[in-house]
């Protein structure tokens, strides 16, 4: 039992040592676009260039989410965000309160061409 406790402990303060670190802008990005995503690049919207690739040499399958975490130094409010598939086709979101942002669900139209994006 004694060691049940510790384990517990153990877990409760690498959560919050976990929180501690982490940007406000923090949040869940969702792939319904239908395409693997094979690029994701964030940026604030106030800067002209995009930031590296987050995803490195992984990909997002569309279906698949992922947790894109933040420098708990990140100050900017608005991001713009930015996909590209294998063959380095982009479509970009821009001026997303991260702030205020939980969650966003991706989503691409193929046949109008129409990108959107659910955020909670």
């Amino acid at each position: 039992m004694q060691t049940r406790r510790w384990w517990l402990a153990l877990a409760v303060m690498a959560l919050v040592a976990g929180r501690a670190y982490a940007g406000d802008q923090d949040f869940t990005l969702v792939n319904k676009t239908g395409v693997e995503i094979h690029a994701l690049h964030v940026s604030p919207t106030s800067h002209d260039e995009w930031g590296k690739d987050i995803l490195g040499k992984a990909t997002l399958p569309s279906g698949a989410s992922a947790e894109i975490t933040f420098h708990p130094d990140a100050e900017a409010k608005f991001w713009d965000l930015r996909v590209e598939d294998e063959h380095g086709n982009a479509i970009v979101w821009k001026h997303l309160n991260l702030l205020k942002i939980s969650k966003v669900t991706l989503h691409y139209n193929k046949e109008s061409g129409e990108a959107t994006a659910d955020v909670e």
